[in-house]
């Protein structure tokens, strides 16, 4: 009689027990102290992708740096100072000069103000931008960045008259241009780059667009939760 009694009061459905392991339903997986969490290939997509994006900023970087040192060599090796030499008729001419300043020979007598804010820079985009990267074009611009910082420090560092204190050989000229180099056609480039990506895209570095995501959160048929 007990047993039945017992049966009798036994749920219908009795609840699996609380340490009870199995298929979360709703695709949420939950932690050792059981709170619920992102699924883990959605956080994962994203990295990978980044992850992607880091070889083609080295391609960039490193083609670009040693194109500019390149060049740099065989105009020193080939070309005489302050003697122009004609090389596409009269759009590009080859005059070798050596400048104290930043691009486009700009700020004379300020070379290890320039070297320094250079190593800045470089730090300041391969520890905080680069790891932020999640936009092929961003990848670009960052790249022709490192490339054109880095070869003109290299020549501030490494040739005469000294480190931090070394001038820059530029030797490309166009008409009614400052003499340049292909460090300053890189950096060049990924000015505006940025400002193309930055207020005309409006593209973040992480591949986000800020203001396309504010206007879908505030659509009506955007869903809300309960």
């Amino acid at each position: 009689m007990r047993e039945l009694q017992a049966a009798r009061r036994a749920p219908l459905n009795p609840s699996p027990p609380a340490d009870a392991t199995g298929p979360d339903p709703d695709g949420v997986g939950t932690d050792e102290t059981g709170s619920q969490g992102p699924d883990p290939a959605g956080v994962a997509a994203p990295v990978e992708h980044r992850l992607r994006l880091w070889p083609l900023f080295c391609s960039i970087a490193l083609l670009g740096l040693a194109l500019d040192v390149v060049t740099k060599v065989f105009a020193v090796q080939k070309l005489e100072p302050d003697v122009p030499v004609p090389f596409i008729g009269r759009l590009v001419t080859l005059h070798l000069i050596r400048n104290p300043g930043a691009a486009f020979s700009q700020g004379e007598g300020f070379t290890w103000v320039f070297a320094v804010a250079a190593v800045l820079v470089l730090a300041f985009v391969l520890v905080r931008l680069v790891p932020k990267l999640g936009h092929v074009g961003w990848a670009v611009a960052l790249g022709l960045l490192v490339a054109g910082v880095s070869g003109n420090l290299a020549d501030r560092l490494f040739r005469e008259p000294g480190p931090f204190r070394g001038h820059v050989v530029d030797f490309l000229q166009l008409p009614h241009w400052p003499i340049f180099n292909v460090a300053d056609m890189c950096i060049t480039t990924a000015a505006v780059m940025v400002v193309v990506l930055s207020l005309l895209r409006n593209v973040g570095i992480d591949g986000r667009r800020p203001g396309a995501d504010a206007d879908r959160a505030a659509s009506p048929d955007a869903p809300t939760s309960a």
